[in-house]
């Protein structure tokens, strides 16, 4: 699978009491020969940082995020979003919808450092950036997890197990896997997967409806309406033995994530759906290791040269 890469990009740097500025600062050397990148961030925020951990990196606070004319290549580029509000959910939010008005405007890449979500849950119905920029660009959206083993999609993210059900069944199932498969055919060129597989609901595939009946209904539907999909099968064993291209379709977020994560070391999580294509590192603030720079950036660098 080949993804053409942009060579312009704007980074939402997403929460600072995190690894994201450290993550940054020991990309920049290498990335600085391959592309051009602009950092949406409130200064005072991103200085703070780099003092705490006494970084000698130049700091270019550049006037135009589009046309890049004051770049310089040398240093860490960076636009100042003033913070107007004494709440940083809101802060967030506004340098987060700055960032997607960039890409959308100008179809550069839009790389999103990870955030708390707790700080946005406490506040508003925020499930994580890939539904929130759905909703303000009015798209269907998929988590979608490239990796160098595989990928895949689930169908539900950032939702308690108990609203699994009510959010998959009675046909809204069949709805999100029509707007997959149609997302994948726009964007054969560039995510074009040999093999997809979907993933059991339930147990053994629900022993034959013992367990449950909703793997009858999937292999029936996939079957009838999906023929470019195979399944379902049962995710205990379904990545024993893996082909190069394939991708699996699971029905919620750690039957997704958790294998993703052990066998994909440099895993990249993709927003589809947008105008644009947004990438973010598969990882999380990880505020337990902040300013000891020790953090693991091969992630964010996959999401960088992808």
């Amino acid at each position: 699978m080949k993804i053409k890469t942009n060579k312009k990009k704007i980074i939402f740097i997403g929460d600072t009491n995190s690894i994201n500025v450290e993550i940054i600062l020991k990309s920049h050397i290498f990335l600085k020969k391959k592309l051009e990148y602009v950092i949406i961030c409130n200064k005072v925020d991103f200085y703070n940082y780099i003092r705490k951990i006494k970084s000698d990196f130049k700091i270019n606070e550049i006037l135009d995020p589009i046309k890049f004319y004051d770049y310089k290549k040398d240093s860490i580029n960076i636009f100042n979003i003033e913070n107007k509000s004494k709440f940083k959910y809101e802060n967030l939010l506004n340098q987060l919808n700055i960032s997607n008005q960039l890409c959308r405007s100008t179809g550069y890449d839009l790389v999103t450092m990870p955030v708390d979500k707790s700080i946005f849950k406490k506040n508003i119905n925020f499930n994580g950036v890939t539904e929130y920029l759905g909703k303000i660009n009015k798209k269907n959206t998929f988590m979608l997890m490239l990796g160098e083993k595989f990928s895949i999609i689930p169908l539900t993210t950032h939702i308690s197990p108990k609203e699994i059900h009510k959010k998959l069944f009675k046909d809204k199932i069949k709805i999100k896997l029509k707007n997959i498969m149609e997302l994948l055919s726009k964007n054969k060129d560039s995510l074009n997967f040999n093999i997809i597989k979907f993933l059991c609901y339930n147990p053994h595939c629900g022993e034959e409806s013992t367990i449950g009946s909703e793997d009858s209904l999937i292999s029936k539907l996939i079957n009838k309406d999906f023929k470019k999909i195979s399944g379902p099968f049962p995710a205990d064993s379904a990545f024993n033995v893996i082909k190069k291209g394939t991708l699996f379709i699971s029905t919620y977020h750690d039957q997704a994530l958790v294998p993703f994560k052990i066998l994909n070391k440099k895993g990249v999580n993709m927003t589809i759906g947008l105008s644009y294509r947004r990438l973010s590192p598969a990882h999380g603030t990880a505020k337990d290791i902040k300013y000891q720079n020790i953090a693991d950036n091969s992630s964010y660098i996959k999401c960088m040269i992808i």
